[in-house]
């Protein structure tokens, strides 16, 4: 068997569910490679994890200057077995503040995008790998209090739809995990029903990734919401999310 070590990267690592996730993965055996915006944060995260960490400041808002940072970060690491997009913002926005929507546009959709390229691509040289994108339950539906975030997860989950579709037909050993996270518990968190810690959401995703899931949700009971919406006619959806 191979002596190398597992390495994974975790985008948005320095808070939440990405904070979680490194720490989970560190305690899985995992170097880490860890990145976002406060890189004092993240020093601070990979000095306690049991394993070697790299890291990296990384705004995905700047995507040519995420996408740089991230193969440098890459290029220290050698090869990477698992790269975890978890970077995102929303916002309450009812009066479509311009500001809040742009971030949120740049954040979960250009900057997704852009690091979901740059990994693929990094992959494909390698010839193996795992993308695991972070979207959410909101992807199932629009809401009139949030429209852009929203909008901006079902981009993320019909991406990642879109990436794995296209592995298919790659000489290459690469899969892609979406992840669609109902309440966790993080500054992010939209309502108190099921919430989960960002510890137990770590364990799911990370089980999820391991498994080369194509899709989860955590946790898992969202599935029925999602089952649900679905079901429902426009006249209902609008009176719900308007």
């Amino acid at each position: 068997m191979s002596s190398e070590p597992r390495r994974a990267v975790v985008v948005g690592a320095s808070s939440g569910i990405g904070e979680a996730l490194a720490r989970r993965l560190a305690a899985d055996g995992y170097e880490v490679g860890l990145c976002a915006r406060r890189r004092g944060r993240l020093v601070d995260i990979g000095n306690e994890l049991p394993t070697k960490a790299y890291v990296a400041k990384l705004d995905v808002t700047d995507a040519e200057d995420a996408r740089e940072g991230f193969f440098d970060l890459v290029e220290a690491m050698g090869h990477v077995d698992l790269v975890f997009l978890n970077a995102g913002v929303g916002y309450e926005n009812r009066s479509l503040d311009w500001e809040r929507e742009r971030q949120t546009v740049e954040t979960n959709v250009l900057g997704f995008t852009a690091l979901a390229v740059a990994a693929s691509r990094q992959f494909e040289r390698q010839g193996d790998g795992r993308l695991v994108g972070i979207s959410s339950l909101a992807a199932h539906m629009a809401d009139g209090n949030a429209a852009s975030y929203h909008a901006s997860k079902a981009y993320v989950s019909r991406y990642c739809d879109g990436l794995r579709y296209r592995v298919q037909h790659l000489d290459a050993d690469i899969g892609v995990t979406t992840i669609e996270p109902g309440f966790v518990d993080t500054d992010l968190a939209g309502g108190d029903l099921w919430l989960c810690s960002p510890e137990t959401a770590a364990d799911q995703i990370v089980a999820a990734a391991r498994r080369g899931k194509r899709h989860a949700y955590v946790t898992k009971r969202w599935r029925v919401v999602a089952w649900l919406v679905a079901l429902l006619p426009d006249l209902v959806k609008r009176r719900l999310f308007s």
